[in-house]
This record gives structure tokens, sequence and C-alpha cells, in this order.
């Protein structure tokens, strides 16, 4: 009997370290798990940031930058935060870290879309036409990025913290990361003035002083773009509003506007457009055209104004 008792107590004892000893290497395994993902991810967001700082950093001061090659880096900036997207996706999550995964793929998407969106609409704020709502859509896509920063530095970062100190991974906390450097973003105008800096530089030096400048033209509230039909409803009218900006240091008065369609010119009149800034007429098409119509838009060249071709441009409008 003594003999069987001692023999089960070992037993009992041999069992008991086999299961410490798997779970011992269970645990192991699971904080090496824990560990490789909060180094994956703490590479992703640093790249992350430097891709960041070098966006925020050109728009800011775009330098001698052509505009061909800042829409192209433009576009390397965006194909970077989607391929961070894609990698954030693709992480192998610890079971532990599952809400935490949740919260740092929305921040990423997020992130992705709003880069995808800036990339769309920059040749558009680099134009002539289009630009202020162009820069009106980049800034929305700002508050993206903010609200990105907020889910991951409130959310996603204290998660993935908290799973590592429960397990005792130590020394492997997330680095902070803000997407967006600073609010003043969030402004159009702010946007539009840095937008303004590269497509201004690149036509400063074109033929003299650059006076006005059609900003965009809407019929019946919707956009028209050059070399594209716009079909409108035309049963309560045709208004046509022209959008001019005056990209220089002095204020503009007495702007001229006009719309030739079928024979017949109507003008409009903008009576002060003030340095940096973009005013709008509208102008009502009497008689009211149907059908296929052309419109040639033309604003008055102001005094000393010598590059034109942005004063000028022409739609093809279908109206039902």
């Amino acid at each position: 009997m003594l003999r069987r008792a001692l023999a089960l107590g070992g037993g009992l004892v041999l069992l008991i370290l086999i299961v410490l000893g798997v779970k011992g290497c269970l645990d192991a395994r699971a904080n090496r798990e824990l560990g490789d993902y909060a180094r994956n991810v703490t590479q992703i967001v640093e790249e992350t940031q430097h891709t960041s700082k070098s966006f925020f950093e050109r728009l800011e001061d775009p330098g001698t930058l052509s505009v061909t090659d800042f829409v192209d880096q433009v576009n390397a900036d965006r194909s970077a935060i989607d391929t961070y997207a894609t990698r954030i996706d693709d992480l192998s999550t610890p079971g532990d870290m599952s809400q935490a995964q949740r919260n740092l793929e929305l921040a990423y998407q997020l992130r992705a879309s709003a880069m995808d969106e800036i990339a769309e609409k920059t040749d558009d704020a680099l134009g002539d036409a289009g630009a202020e709502k162009a820069t009106e859509v980049i800034a929305k896509q700002m508050q993206k990025l903010l609200a990105s920063d907020v889910i991951y530095e409130q959310v996603a970062r204290p998660e993935v913290d908290a799973v590592l100190a429960d397990n005792g991974v130590n020394d492997s906390d997330l680095p902070k990361s803000t997407f967006l450097p600073d609010e003043k973003w969030l402004d159009p105008t702010t946007v539009s003035d840095a937008f303004g800096e590269v497509s201004g530089g690149s036509s400063a030096n074109v033929s003299g002083v650059h006076g006005t400048e059609i900003a965009g033209v809407t019929v019946n509230e919707t956009e028209l773009i050059e070399g594209a039909p716009t079909t409108i409803v035309g049963e309560e009218g045709v208004n046509v509003e022209v959008s001019v900006r005056n990209p220089l240091e002095s204020t503009e008065n007495g702007i001229g506007v006009s719309v030739t369609y079928e024979g017949t010119t109507v003008t409009g009149e903008i009576d002060e457009l003030p340095a940096g800034e973009t005013v709008s007429t509208v102008i009502p098409l009497t008689p009211a055209p149907t059908g296929e119509v052309t419109l040639e838009i033309e604003v008055e060249a102001v005094p000393g104004e010598e590059v034109l071709e942005n004063n000028e441009a022409t739609y093809t409008l279908l109206i039902e």
C-alpha cells in the first residue's frame, strides 16, 4: 500500500510538472506572438509617421517642386498609406488583441481613405477650374485624418498596451502616432493657400503679372467640367454661376464676367475681389436655351494682366 501510495504521489507530481511545463511553453509562445505583433505594428506606425511628416512638410513648403512633381509625390504618399493599411489588415493577431486589432484597422482605413481622396483632388486643387471645391473636399479629408489619430491614440494604442501589460510583455508599448500635425489643416483657406503656393509658383514666371482666373463654373448648382458634356434640368431656368479667383496681393474692382451661347452674350460683374479670395457671380441665361448648348465663359482682364489663358473656358451643356 505504501509503495502504491508513493507511486501514485509520484505520478501526480509528474503530471503537475508536465501541465506546468506545457502551460509555461504555451505562455511563452503567447508572449512571443504578442511581442511579434507589437513589433510589427510599431514598424508600420513609424513608417506612417515618416510619410505623414514628408506629406505635410511638402504641403507647407513645396519649394521648387513643379506641379507635376508635386502631384507625383502626393500619389506616392497615397500609395504608401494604402500599403500600411493592407499590412495592418494582414497582421497575425493573437486572440487577446482581437478588439485592439479591429480599432487599428479602422484607424488605418480612415487614413487610407482620406489620402486616396486627397490624391484624387490634388489635380483639381492645382488647376484653374474647380480649385475651390477641390480644396474644400481636401479639408474635409483632413477631418478623417484627425479622427484616425483620435482612434489610434485614445482607443487602439491603450488597448494594445493593456494586453501587453496583462501578459507580462515588457518594453513593447506602441509609439504615439499623430498623422495630422496641426488642426489648421482643417481650414479650407489654409489648404487653398498651400496648394496656391504650388500652382502660383509654377505660373508666376510665365509671362508677367497673373491677375484673375476662373476658379469654377456651375449651372443650376451642377459643376461643369471642360471637355465633358454635363446634363442639367432647365425647367425653372438656367443660371450660370462663375467663380473668379484673385491670386495677387491687391484687391481688384469691377471685374466683368460674360457668358456667350447661341450667338447671345449675357454679362455680370464682381464689384470687389479681395486679394487671395474667390468670389462668384450668378448670370441667368435669358432666353433660356434647350438641348445641347456650348457655353463660352470669359472673365475680363484686370489692368496689367498678361496671362489670359485662365480667363476663358468653354463647356458643353445638355439641357433637358
